[in-house]
């Protein structure tokens, strides 16, 4: 009871205290400030006209939300489409009243899209972050680990905070004392980027990246070179990632093998 309880105020803190999120709770919450101060002044048809879209709106989002978190393999993911629709819903809600106000919204809700960003997942597994000089040294001189898988992403793409707790979660799994897992951060090391052949131009489409050497040699990766013409790429998830790249295959080689 007591770790739930800690979970729970652990993730109200980050909630307040990342920019991202207070200014979406703050942004929704003035909502309700301005729906009960303009009761007074709507008319009775337009206020029992907007309740009733208010109960639409709310039933819609949560039949959305609960499909949502029941497909959706990350929280990142799932907070992202919500908070995505849960816009359009109050921007159609506030355009009943009157559409200056839904301007505001748009122009607030744009302001936070500029200035502020949402928070990836923090918790690295049993990963390790390395910087592109260290992962070569790995792969050219050798290491402990007979096998490495190397997540290349940008702390401010799109796709890569929401994909951000699966590469940790798989390190947890499937790592070993021969298969290790690094991310390196292309953001912080784009000159990188071109020697990995990876590409970066297209809003990082390429991003996030997932490279798997043995022995210092590239075996499998995702996406694949010839990727960007092959159009659109499967969405990142844990089990997607363990199926391209038969991580339970290496894993049981890994336990036969002891």
């Amino acid at each position: 009871m007591e770790k739930k309880q800690s979970k729970a105020m652990e993730l109200l803190n980050e909630m307040v205290s990342e920019p991202y999120h207070l200014l979406h709770f703050l942004a929704f919450f003035s909502y309700f400030v301005i729906r009960t101060s303009a009761a007074q002044i709507l008319s009775p048809h337009i206020t029992s006209r907007l309740f009733l879209r208010e109960i639409q709106a709310a039933l819609a989002l949560g039949v959305f939300a609960a499909i949502k978190i029941v497909r959706e393999e990350t929280w990142e993911g799932f907070i992202s489409d919500t908070l995505f629709f849960a816009k359009i819903f109050l921007l159609a809600l506030t355009l009943i009243m009157d559409y200056h106000l839904t301007l505001w919204y748009a122009v607030i809700f744009a302001v936070i899209y500029i200035f502020t960003q949402q928070p990836a997942f923090k918790k690295l597994g049993t990963s390790s972050k390395i910087t592109p000089l260290q992962l070569e040294s790995l792969l050219t001189e050798g290491s402990t680990s007979r096998l490495w898988l190397v997540e290349f992403r940008a702390a401010y793409s799109p796709s890569c905070i929401r994909s951000s707790r699966c590469f940790p979660e798989l390190s947890i799994t499937y790592s070993n004392k021969s298969f290790s897992f690094g991310i390196v951060d292309l953001g912080l090391f784009p000159n990188a980027a071109q020697y990995f052949g990876i590409s970066l131009s297209g809003s990082m489409g390429q991003l996030p990246a997932y490279i798997l050497f043995s022995h210092g040699s590239e075996v499998a990766r995702y996406p694949e070179l010839d990727a960007e013409s092959k159009g659109s790429r499967s969405p990142i998830t844990k089990r997607f990632l363990s199926q391209y790249l038969k991580l339970d295959l290496l894993l049981l080689e890994y336990i036969n093998g002891k």
